[in-house]
């Protein structure tokens, strides 16, 4: 069986650089800026899974955090979800020059992501 670690974590935020800048100065985490992405990256740094400051939008709301599940095949990981009264609320998407990730419900109506590198090493 494949290991599915977290690897990502979301804070959604109105305000990604105030909001990185407010962790940053709380935790000490080192932040990088992707303007073309709307989106600020977070290093908590000691092994443990960055993430980063995505825009509030539908599923992504500030009200919660949105955790990335690290997925050999992201179909297939969908498709048992499903099978297991879990919902998909974004099919497989691109991340240019990152990878693919994926969004789905489990049977409670929590929203989590399944994540594949481009670049698995």
């Amino acid at each position: 069986m494949n290991k599915h670690p977290i690897v990502h974590i979301e804070i959604p935020s109105k305000d990604a650089k105030k909001n990185s800048k407010f962790y940053s100065d709380l935790f000490g985490w080192k932040m990088t800026v992707y303007e073309e992405l709307d989106y600020v990256i977070f290093d908590s740094g000691e092994g443990s899974p960055g993430g980063g400051f995505p825009p509030v939008v539908d599923f992504n709301k500030t009200d919660r955090l949105l955790v990335y599940v690290q997925s050999d095949d992201i179909e297939a990981d969908l498709k048992k979800a499903e099978s297991l009264g879990g919902k998909t609320v974004l099919a497989k998407t691109e991340i240019p020059g990152q990878g693919w990730y994926a969004l789905f419900t489990d049977p409670e109506g929590n929203t989590l992501a399944l994540y594949t590198s481009a670049n698995p090493s």
